[in-house]
């Protein structure tokens, strides 16, 4: 295995690269200046982790401080991973994840899907290439097909652009797209820290291939179909658009969450939340249940 390559295995990852731990340092040292000096009467929640689910976590939070006078919800965007760490150091209230929790997380950590979210594989809007099938789009991010002629567009060498090791949407991509036992991605790509980072490179050049949160989709990228069918809330809804992950809250297992967080969650699981990230562009949790009974 390369060292830019994650394991699609259920076993925790591999500590992976310096600058991946360096930011989990970074963020657990700013977690540990939060005040909490009210104990279960705090007037601030931290949620953190997923870069892909913060932009949406943000506009919730927005609209439940206004809710709420007196009340700082701190959004903190660090990775699934550095996120779900986060909780289960202590050092954030609620994690944000965009890949399923690990068998060994799932021990201490309790998940709750806020939201569907579809994994859109984006293009430049001059590219002529409109669909491609699951089979090519595995054989161009594995390095096998390196120019657009071989899937019907132009002659011109195809720009790989992927997330960072550690990324919860790489995660997703790798394990919906790549397969568990399918090949590797390619060395040969951009990597990039951010969904907003990867739809910057492919705003930017004709001949990239990306993939980012549907909800993050703008005029400026065109989604491609995947075996015929466009990311949409409705083909996801109707189960036949592929690529989809959840998008997780996190708490820990059997703790005592403070009421303020769990009228957090409440609020992201209820009527007013789903309705919120519907608008823009997430597709409603299934199920909308918290772990605890009030």
């Amino acid at each position: 295995m390369r060292p830019d390559q994650t394991s699609t295995t259920r076993r925790s990852p591999r500590p992976a690269v310096a600058l991946f731990l360096a930011s989990v340092a970074l963020a657990l040292s700013v977690f540990s200046g939060c005040s909490r000096t009210r104990g279960q009467e705090t007037t601030q929640i931290t949620a953190a982790g997923s870069t892909s689910v913060t932009p949406f976590a943000e506009q919730l939070a927005e609209e439940f401080m206004r809710a709420h006078p007196g009340v700082h919800v701190n959004i903190q965007g660090i990775g699934s991973t550095a996120g779900i760490q986060a909780v289960q150091t202590g050092a954030a209230d609620i994690g944000m994840s965009s890949r399923d929790l690990l068998q060994e997380e799932e021990r201490t950590l309790e998940p709750i899907v806020m939201a569907l979210d579809a994994l859109a594989i984006i293009v430049h809007p001059s590219n002529t290439v409109r669909n491609l099938t699951l089979e090519q789009i595995r054989r161009i991010f594995a390095g096998e097909i390196r120019d657009w002629s071989e899937v019907g567009g132009p002659a011109a060498p195809i720009t790989l652009v992927n997330r960072e090791a550690g990324s919860g949407t790489r995660g997703a991509f790798e394990e919906l797209v790549m397969g568990k036992n399918g090949p590797p991605l390619s060395y040969r790509s951009i990597r990039q820290g951010s969904n907003g980072a990867v739809r910057a490179v492919v705003e930017g050049d004709p001949r990239a291939i990306g993939y980012i949160s549907l909800g993050i989709v703008n005029s400026r990228v065109r989604t491609i179909a995947v075996d015929g069918v466009l990311p949409t809330a409705e083909s996801v809804e109707a189960g036949r658009y592929r690529l989809v992950r959840p998008f997780l809250m996190v708490v820990a297992r059997g703790g005592e969450l403070p009421k303020l967080s769990r009228d957090y969650i409440a609020y992201v699981l209820g009527d007013e939340g789903q309705r919120s990230l519907a608008s823009i562009g997430l597709i409603p949790a299934p199920r909308k249940e918290t772990p605890w009974k009030d």
